[in-house]
């Protein structure tokens, strides 16, 4: 993925990123370690192993505000999930506060609270097809609440679940799993994290278009500006 465009954007994102000492894209959030719970796709499989096959899985949640704004200002929220498969690399889900209706599931939409709906916004491609990756709101588990100071106390055996689900462009949403917070992280943690979108894409999915491209390069200036550490794949990059 290199060009001249691509040094330029990153290099802009490292010196941001250093300058405020911090990620350049959700800089405040809250930590959490989790586990997810995979059943699988119903319907017709997608062909993506991660989204059709059972399993279980430990693995590390991210809550951010985007900008981020004061208190409970409506901002951009995030979700990044991190799947720790060992052996196996990890697998990294990151969606940003959205709408579930087809029309809005790729656009980013600022709100005040912290239960709603998720998605990638950018598409995957499985095969020919097009996929959206989602984390909506359980109906049946405690909301997450407003702010960042109101995450701190969620998790837990009876704390909120996030709902996995898969879409066509167009098509309903079918959850294939589920996610449940344990316990919160402390705040070392959360500064050392580093989500990687591309890199880490799960298995039988792959990306593409400016979108894609914009994301990968302004991620990996990112994590070069605050001094984190890059995964095998954005290092060859």
């Amino acid at each position: 993925m290199s060009s001249p465009a691509s040094s330029v954007v990153e290099r802009a994102a490292a010196a941001l990123a250093r300058l405020r000492h911090a990620r350049l894209l959700h800089p405040a959030g809250r930590t959490f370690s989790a586990e997810v719970l995979i059943w699988g796709t119903p319907g017709p499989p997608t062909g993506v192993p991660l989204l059709d096959l059972p399993g279980r899985w430990p693995a590390t949640v991210r809550l951010s505000k985007g900008v981020p704004t004061p208190g409970t200002w409506p901002d951009v929220l995030g979700v990044g999930i991190r799947l720790h498969r060992d052996p196996e690399p990890p697998v990294d889900l990151l969606a940003s506060s959205s709408g579930a209706a087809p029309v809005l599931r790729h656009l980013p939409l600022p709100r005040r609270g912290f239960t709603g709906t998720y998605t990638s916004i950018m598409s995957f491609r499985a095969g020919r097809r097009r996929l959206y990756l989602a984390a909506l709101a359980d109906p049946d588990s405690p909301e997450l609440g407003r702010g960042l100071a109101e995450l701190s106390a969620v998790a837990g055996d009876d704390g909120p679940r996030l709902v996995l689900a898969v879409a066509s462009a167009v098509g309903p949403w079918r959850p294939f799993g589920e996610v449940r917070l344990v316990g919160r992280r402390g705040a070392p943690e959360d500064a050392a994290l580093a989500f990687d979108p591309i890199g880490n894409v799960p298995p039988g999915l792959r990306v593409a278009g400016p979108l894609a491209w914009l994301r990968y390069t302004t991620y990996r200036g990112s994590r070069r500006g605050r001094g984190a550490r890059l995964s095998r794949e954005a290092r060859r990059g």
